[in-house]
Order: C-alpha cells, then sequence, then structure tokens
C-alpha cells in the first residue's frame, strides 16, 4: 500500500479539459488585480482550496473574485473560511492570490480531474468446520483480536450506540453481514463531488473494488453475530464518510469536507487511513501546499471544537517521521520525483496537533517491516500485519489483517492503513465506558493502558538484506517504534470493574 492511503492500481484516463478562448476579462472594480503582462492559459481542469477568514462577508467577497476569474465555486466552509474552486486557467492561482482577503491559494492536484479504480483486496476463504462455541466462523484467523485482548474485552463490553466512529474512507458497503446493523445512514456522507456532501445512499457506498474502507469498518465494529467476524466494538456506530474517489486519491477538499461533517455531527472518533493526496509532505516553502496545509488544518482544528477525537495512520514507508530528509512519492497523481523536504513539511493529517498517530506491528509484536515510526510523531501502535517476516499459527498463516469487504466477503490486507482502525476501535470501546471523557482524556486513556514496549536491543534489520533498516528511538514507555506502546482492548473495556 502506498501509504497510508489507499493502494491502486491506475489505468490511463483522458484529462478534462474546459476549452476558453482568449484570456479572461475582469469585470471593472474587481479586487484582482493580474500580473503584469499575464494571459489566462487554458489547462487542465484543477481544483483549489482558498483560505480567508471565517465569516459570511468575507466568504462572500472570496467567492466572487472566483468568479470574476472564470472560475467556480464548488463548495464554501464558512465554519473555517475554506471556498473549494475550479478552473481550467493555469494562472488563476497566482491572479487569485492578490484579491483582497485571500490569505491564501492552493492548487489541490497537480493531474487534471480523471477516473480509474482500486486494487482488490485478497479474499480469504470460507471457514472450513464449525466455529468453537461461541466464536465467530473466521475468528482463529484473527490473530490481530487476540493479541490486544479484544476476546476477553468482549466479556465485559461490547461497546455502545451512543458512541459513533467516522470511517473517512472509500465507503462502507451498508448491506454486509457484519456491518449493515452498525452503519448508521442519517450521519453517512461522499465528499468526492468536489468536496462538497452528496448524503444519497448510492455515494457513499464503495465504487468498484473500493474494499478499503469496508474493510476498515470492520475491524472497528463487525458484529459479533456468528456471520464472520467481530470487531473490537462490535455495538458502536459507523458513519462512512467517502473521502475516497474512484482512482484511489483522497484530495485536500475530500478530506476537508470529511472533517466539518465529522465536527458537524459530532462523532466521538474518526479513522483516517491514508494521507492527503497528492503531496506525502505539504512543506511551508511552497504556496500550493502552505495553503492545503492551512485548509486542512482548520477542518481538522474544526472538528476537534466538536469534540472529535481523530486516528490516522503513520504511514507504510518506513520513513523516521522525525528525521525527514526526502520526500520520493509526489506529488503521486502525475510523475512523483525525488525532493529534499524538512521538518516543517507535514504528513497530513497524521502530524497535525492532536492527532493519534499509530505505527504497525505484527502478530510477534514487532513493527512491521514497512510501517514508518517516530519519536514524538507516534502515539501508539496497532496490529496492522506483516506478511513477509511475522506469520501467524492460524489456518490461513496469513500475517495480513482479515476484515470484512464489500460483497458480503472478507479478506487480508496489510498496512497501518489496518492499525489505525484498532486504536479507533479501542477508542470506542473506551468511549463507551467514559461517556464523560473528553478528546484528551480518551488519548490518555489510550496512551496509559497500551502496554509498554521497548526498542529492540539489536540494530532493526528485517531480513538482513537492510532495505527495512531503521533507527529506534526512546525508552521503552515512549519511543519511535512504538509510542506509549501497543494498545490493549482488555483494559479499556474494564477501567472501571
Amino acid at each position: 500500500m502506498s501509504v497510508p492511503r489507499i493502494s491502486r492500481t491506475r489505468y490511463a484516463a483522458v484529462g478534462l479539459v474546459l476549452a476558453t478562448a482568449g484570456a479572461l476579462a475582469l469585470p471593472s472594480g474587481t479586487a484582482v488585480a493580474a500580473a503584469s503582462g499575464s494571459q489566462s492559459t487554458t489547462g487542465p481542469l484543477l481544483s483549489y482550496v482558498v483560505n480567508t477568514k471565517a465569516n459570511h462577508g468575507q466568504v462572500q467577497k472570496v467567492e466572487k473574485a472566483i468568479t470574476s476569474l472564470g472560475g467556480t465555486v464548488v463548495y464554501s466552509y464558512e465554519q473555517i473560511g475554506v471556498v473549494i474552486a475550479r478552473s481550467t486557467d493555469t494562472q488563476f492561482a497566482a491572479k487569485l492570490r492578490q484579491a483582497k482577503g485571500v490569505e491564501s491559494v492552493g492548487a489541490s492536484r497537480t493531474k487534471g480531474i480523471t477516473a480509474s479504480e482500486d486494487r482488490v483486496a485478497e479474499v480469504a476463504a470460507a471457514p472450513t468446520g464449525a466455529a468453537a462455541a461461541g466464536e465467530e466462523p473466521l475468528w482463529a484467523n484473527q490473530w490481530d483480536m487476540r493479541q490486544i485482548g479484544v476476546d476477553k474485552a468482549h466479556k465485559l463490553s461490547l461497546g455502545s450506540n451512543k458512541v459513533t466512529v467516522g470511517v473517512l474512507d472509500s465507503g462502507i458497503d451498508g448491506t454486509h453481514e457484519d456491518l449493515a446493523a452498525n452503519v448508521d445512514a442519517s450521519q453517512s456522507v461522499s465528499c468526492i463531488d468536489g468536496g462538497k456532501p452528496n448524503t444519497a445512499w448510492e455515494a457513499w457506498q464503495p465504487g468498484v473494488d473500493g474494499d478499503h474502507g469496508t474493510h476498515v469498518a470492520g475491524t472497528i465494529a463487525a458484529a459479533k453475530n456468528g456471520k464472520g467476524i467481530e470487531g473490537i466494538a462490535p455495538n458502536v456506530k459507523l458513519a462512512a464518510v467517502k473521502v475516497v474517489d474512484d482512482g484511489g486519491f483522497i484530495y485536500p477538499e475530500y478530506a476537508i469536507c470529511g472533517f466539518v461533517w465529522a465536527g458537524e455531527h459530532k462523532f466521538k472518533v474518526t479513522n483516517n487511513s491514508y494521507f492527503v493526496d497528492p503531496w506525502m509532505f505539504n512543506c511551508q516553502n511552497d504556496a500550493d501546499q502552505a495553503a492545503i496545509t492551512t485548509a486542512v488544518r482548520r477542518a481538522v482544528e474544526f472538528s476537534q471544537r466538536k469534540g472529535v477525537l481523530n486516528v490516522a495512520a503513520a504511514g507504510n514507508e518506513n520513513i523516521d517521521l522525525a528525521h525527514k530528509t526526502k520526500d520520493v512519492a509526489s506529488p503521486d497523481d502525475t510523475t512523483p520525483g525525488e525532493r529534499p523536504i524538512t521538518q516543517d513539511c507535514l504528513n497530513l493529517p497524521t502530524e497535525l496537533d492532536g492527532v493519534v498517530a499509530v505505527s504497525s506491528v505484527g502478530v510477534n509484536g514487532e513493527k512491521s517491516y514497512y510501517s514508518s515510526y517516530g519519536k514524538g510523531k507516534v502515539t501508539v501502535a496497532a496490529p496492522g500485519g506483516d506478511r513477509r517476516y511475522q506469520i501467524p499459527n492460524t489456518p490461513d498463516q496469513n500475517g495480513r489483517v482479515l476484515s470484512t469487504i464489500p460483497g458480503g466477503k472478507y479478506g487480508y490486507m496489510q498496512g497501518t492503513s489496518m492499525a489505525s482502525p484498532h486504536a479507533a476501535g479501542v477508542l470506542a470501546l473506551l468511549a463507551s465506558t467514559h461517556p464523560w471523557a473528553n478528546a484528551d482524556e480518551l488519548t490518555e486513556l489510550l496512551t496509559n493502558q497500551a502496554e509498554s514496549h521497548a526498542c529492540p536491543s539489536a540494530p532493526y534489520n528485517p531480513g538482513g538484506a537492510g532495505e527495512w533498516t531503521a533507527t529506534c528511538e526512546g525508552g521503552a514507555d515512549d519511543n519511535g517504534f512504538y509510542g506509549a506502546g501497543i494498545i490493549n482492548a482488555e483494559k479499556a473495556a474494564q477501567w472501571w470493574r
């Protein structure tokens, strides 16, 4: 998986181009001044985030400036002072940055708006033989759940239906036998229509091969109903917030929509198993990336002010987030290249303040070979799978994580994308047993109950070839590989007992 967002195989697609003739004329009296000698140049249709003050009047002025330049206003989030716009003018951002009241403008992609498809998960074999009494048919292959004590937790609590977890992902199959009872259609939405919310049932269902979100949802709250697997908090509600388009991309406007939706609906927890495309790291010395960071941060902070605790995947590139030096995967919607970066370049939303960042471990409890890490960056660790170096003694002997996928099926996936929902599920249990706890208190409970895990005594070099070497910094209770430790569902369920 390309990290920590959806892994996909893209097909060739033609960018949508809207033809215009000549320069875009500005109405007299407009607040926008074109750059000296600049001409409107038609290019591919791009989307932009435009930041201004968070009030109705100021947003209206910015909307007028956008349309005066021939752009289109897609949606405005007055709550945070962010306007989503589109234009085919290659000089659009440069011109709009000169408008009164515009604080920053950033193209949210580098390629014209296109569509493609996701990659499917490895489908699990049907269960053979009868399940043990009280167990789900596929429980024997859920090594991840036993690792964090879910079986013991469920003797105490299955979670509360008063707790809603927002799954910001590729949608959830609302008809899946293990999920249908928990998916709340009234709180679900799609954000991939240019960044504006669409609550139609069909809009937030998974697209072609869009199994990622359904897999994540199953880890959090698959029902304990004797039909397949069981999730960490089987009684909590799930809200599908579709922020992944058919090409597997999570552009800034999608994420902004998702976080504002989560805040408006006061979800207790959100899971974010992705990074915001097209830049793995958004740097402050780039005008577009700085504007993206501002807009996404505002959306995240809005959700936090509404009481939402956001959980995010640390990434799958084995990168030390505390000592970043280069980005080799950006921009991922055109041709990625290598560029030097500094600590001011942030992975969104993982590195934003208040976000619970989760690294991945395999069945042995050691860092997964691919998992990114970093002292002061990783909050906790959770099972995400490791099919190369940590193989479980289960019927399938599959080192990845088993969960639900669309069509009433079950499949294996691995990544910090799978670790993050384990943490979100444990937080849902904590929120169920501690209904008074706010986001900061839930984070403290999560870290206090995590099982401490020290850095490895020998150099980390799985496979011995040097391909996945990494350096762990810190002590047993707080280090770069595992943060405060590996999460514990049993403790989350028994806190008051």
